[in-house]
Parts: structure tokens; sequence; C-alpha cells
């Protein structure tokens, strides 16, 4: 669960803002912005709650620039994120030069009472700090919006059509503004999870493609939340088992069990994509789409 929840944050971020028609590729660079906006904070704070706070706020900004270009000088989506995941990986060694082997405050763990002590399952399930709970309320919570609410139908009309979207009154610029700003909040969340908690430190380049996975789980996903939340568990689970068995000392060269992650994301989505498209039948109509009203 500890593994999967940065990629979970980052998946279901990157969920909005495709189901708003928007195709960021710039997943990675808003991430590890994110950790060392977060690491900072929260190192020059001792809190780690500001840390995760300021790591949205950060990551949510850096998007914010990819949203200037593709919503408003009509960039192309692909090559402004790539771009931007450029531009997130130098920013962020520049202006962490001043933490590397720095240590964050811890964050504790939450209390679950009697629920802490099942045999297993409590320390399985309930021996968790609060973002992974956090990352599946939010699984939820995008769920509900997305198909319980007036907004989220309106977002999803914007990702199908958004001329027609436009024609009904609707602000297509506006709606797709705040999405990418969601997303990049999220990405930014799941990049100081990883700084202050699953690696309790600011290394250069540590995301090490996690928002790249993020982005392919989205498809794998076909776009739902929770087939997000499987996914990212799925990840997660590889490449828990993958350090595992490199400490159990399995005779095989490390560099297979490193790669093994990557490996079956790809794989998945192999299979995800060979029923005559399955996958793509549900991507939003009007993604990666430029939008520009000429009334």
């Amino acid at each position: 669960m500890v593994a999967s929840t940065p990629i979970l944050l980052a998946a279901i971020g990157e969920l909005v803002v495709e189901k708003a028609g928007v195709l960021n590729l710039g997943v990675e660079g808003m991430m590890i912005f994110g950790a060392i906006c977060g690491f900072a904070v929260a190192v020059e704070t001792g809190s780690p709650a500001l840390g995760f706070l300021g790591a949205a706020a950060g990551a949510a900004a850096l998007s914010m620039l990819f949203g200037v270009l593709t919503q408003f000088l009509l960039s192309n989506q692909v090559a402004t994120g790539l771009a931007l995941t450029l531009f997130g990986l130098g920013l962020s060694a520049l202006v962490g030069q001043g933490y590397v082997g720095v240590t964050p405050p811890a964050m504790a763990k939450l209390d679950l009472g009697p629920l802490g002590d099942i045999p297993f399952f409590g320390r399985v399930l309930f021996g968790h700090d609060a973002m992974v709970y956090l990352s599946l309320a939010l699984v939820a919570a995008v769920w509900m919006f997305l198909n319980r609410s007036r907004a989220g139908l309106i977002l999803r009309a914007v990702g199908e059509s958004h001329d027609a979207a436009h024609a009904l009154g609707y602000r297509v610029v506006a709606i797709r503004l705040g999405a990418i700003a969601f997303g990049g909040a999220c990405a930014g969340l799941g990049g100081a999870y990883l700084s202050l908690i699953r690696v309790p430190q600011w290394t250069e380049g540590m995301t090490a493609g996690a928002g790249w996975i993020a982005l392919a789980i989205v498809v794998f996903a076909s776009w739902r939340p929770w087939r997000v939340l499987l996914g990212a568990y799925l990840f997660g689970g590889v490449t828990v088992l993958q350090l595992n068995l490199q400490a159990a000392g399995l005779a095989v060269p490390v560099e297979y069990l490193s790669m093994s992650p990557y490996v079956v994301t790809i794989l998945v989505l192999v299979v995800m994509s060979s029923g005559r498209g399955r996958a793509a039948l549900n991507a939003p109509a009007s993604l990666g789409r430029v939008f520009h009203a000429t009334t």
C-alpha cells in the first residue's frame, strides 16, 4: 500500500485532467517538483502536513505553466507536457541542492485502536499513515464527482466534445484549467509522499519514472477511478515483490528484478489494448485536441 500510494495519487489526478480532454505528459516533472517543494517546506517548518500542502501548491503552480501554454497559447499538448517534465526535473535539482542529506520530520502513523491489533490484517491494512487512507478516499471522491455530480458531468462533457460544451455556454478553458491544477496538486502530493514517507530524504530524480507509470495506469484503467486503484496497487505489489526477492538473495541479476515492475506495466497495457481497442473505447473523444473558441 505504501509503494502504491504515490503512483495512485498522481494517476487519479491525471485521470481527471484527461477526462477534461487534456493530455498532460508532464506528470513526472510535477511529481519531482512536488517532492522537493514538500520536502523543503516540511524541513523548514517541521510539519509534514504543511509539507504536503506546499507540495500540492508548488506542483499546481507548475501545472499552470502547462495550462497557460496549451489553453491560451494553443501549444501542442504532447510537446508541452514533455517540456514540462524536463523543466520540472531541472528546476527540482536546482531547488534541492541545499537539501541533500537532510532528514525531514517524521509523519506519525494513525492510531486506529483495536483495528491495528488484528493479527496480520491489522498491520497490513490499519498500520499506515494518513496519506494512504487519504489516497483511497480521493479515489472514491473522484468517482463520486465524475459520476454523481453536475460539475463532474460538465467536466466529462468538455472532455467528450469541447465545441458542444462551449455552444451550451460552459467555460471550457476555465474548466480545463481547474482540472489541470487538480492534476498538478495530486502529482505533487505523490511526489511529496516519496520524499517525506516512502524514502524520507531528497535525492535528485528520485521519482525514477513513477510519473510515466501513472500515465500508463490511466490508460490501463480505461479512465475509470476504481481501475486506477487496481492498477496502482498491482504496480506497487510488483515493486515490493522484486525488493523482497532481492533481499532473499534470489539467484537472478538485480537488473532483471528492478525492471520487472515496468515490464508488468507494459504487458498489462498490451493486454488491455489487444481487445479491439477496448481501452481506447472509453477514452474522452476530445483528448489532446486544441480548443479555440471561434465565437
